[in-house]
């Protein structure tokens, strides 16, 4: 009899223990989610007031000089109708429409590919080759340029025999109105691939290997696994670079102003981007009423575009 009272109190004693044990984690963990959601708190704290300081500030002050005239009163869509009636208006939108169109189909097909090609080597040589593929990125914009009014200059050009061979024998020539969208989307190409393949390179890196040999047990071969096992896990970061590509390419205007400043206008214009032109009709027109007109306009087309993709590819759906 008192052995079992001795065991009954063993008994009791342990599962107090255990209880004052559960209640000690519950509130660690509770501490721990306090912490984790502080720390949330702080980081996005921060972004969020340079999100207003030099994104939302600025546009809302765009939006205002777009509606509104030089003495400050509202004129409704006058100055969206007086840019668009601008000789050089829509030349600007065209050729960024086909610098656009040159440069993502780029992105697609050639990051892609490439970081799917990556993405099947041995880890040393896939590092390696990151590297090569990041190396151009480390050229600010302006510095990419000038490398590339080298790399254009027949006689002085390393490829100098494939110009010539194009039947480009001046620097002149080379810059003809036609090759301009090509020439852009070449630059921009060089200096903003590399860092894309990285980022999808790390999108595949994050695919699980179980799935990676669950396809290979099913009889697919690496062209098969990439198409229709690969692409789909990371089709989110495809959307995602797509939508950032589309929103820096709208903005383009290092390139055809320092091509303009070196031609002096002749072969670029100063106005062959929309942005071009809006700085052309804010600094050299002091007309910064037209200029926040055009950038509306910008944000316009690209936060359209931009909610295309994230809702037709459910890009903010959880999985």
């Amino acid at each position: 009899m008192l052995f079992v009272k001795h065991v009954d109190r063993r008994r009791v004693r342990s599962e107090s223990v255990a209880d004052a044990l559960k209640s000690r984690n519950v509130l660690a963990g509770h501490t721990n989610v306090r912490r984790r959601s502080r720390s949330g708190y702080l980081f996005v704290g921060g972004y969020a007031i340079l999100l207003l300081l030099v994104g939302i500030g600025p546009a809302a002050y765009a939006l205002k000089l777009a509606f509104t005239s030089f003495s400050g009163h509202f004129t409704g869509f006058t100055n969206f109708i007086n840019t668009y009636h601008d000789f050089r208006f829509l030349p600007a939108f065209e050729h960024i429409g086909e610098f656009m169109a040159i440069w993502l189909t780029a992105l697609v097909v050639i990051v892609i590919g490439v970081s799917l090609v990556i993405h099947t080597l041995s880890a040393r040589v896939s590092a390696t080759v990151r590297f090569l593929f990041y190396l151009p990125a480390a050229f600010a914009g302006s510095a990419g340029v000038l490398v590339w009014l080298f790399m254009l200059q027949p006689g002085v050009s390393p490829w100098d025999f494939v110009l010539r061979a194009l039947g480009y024998k001046t620097f002149g020539a080379s810059l003809i109105p036609s090759n301009l969208p090509i020439v852009f989307a070449l630059i921009a190409f060089w200096t903003g691939a590399g860092a894309w393949i990285l980022v999808i390179h790390g999108a595949l890196a994050n695919i699980s290997g179980d799935v990676i040999e669950a396809a290979a047990l099913d009889g697919a071969g690496p062209v098969q696994t990439a198409l229709h096992v690969k692409l789909p896990l990371i089709k989110k970061w495809i959307v995602y670079m797509l939508i950032v590509s589309f929103a820096g390419g709208t903005q383009l205007f290092v390139e055809p102003e320092l091509f303009s400043q070196t031609t002096r206008g002749i072969l670029v214009s100063n106005a062959w981007s929309p942005n071009q032109l809006a700085t052309t009709l804010a600094f050299m027109n002091d007309n910064f009423n037209y200029a926040a007109a055009i950038s509306i306009d910008l944000l316009v087309i690209a936060l359209i575009c931009a909610g295309l993709l994230v809702f037709r590819t459910r890009l903010l759906s959880e999985d």
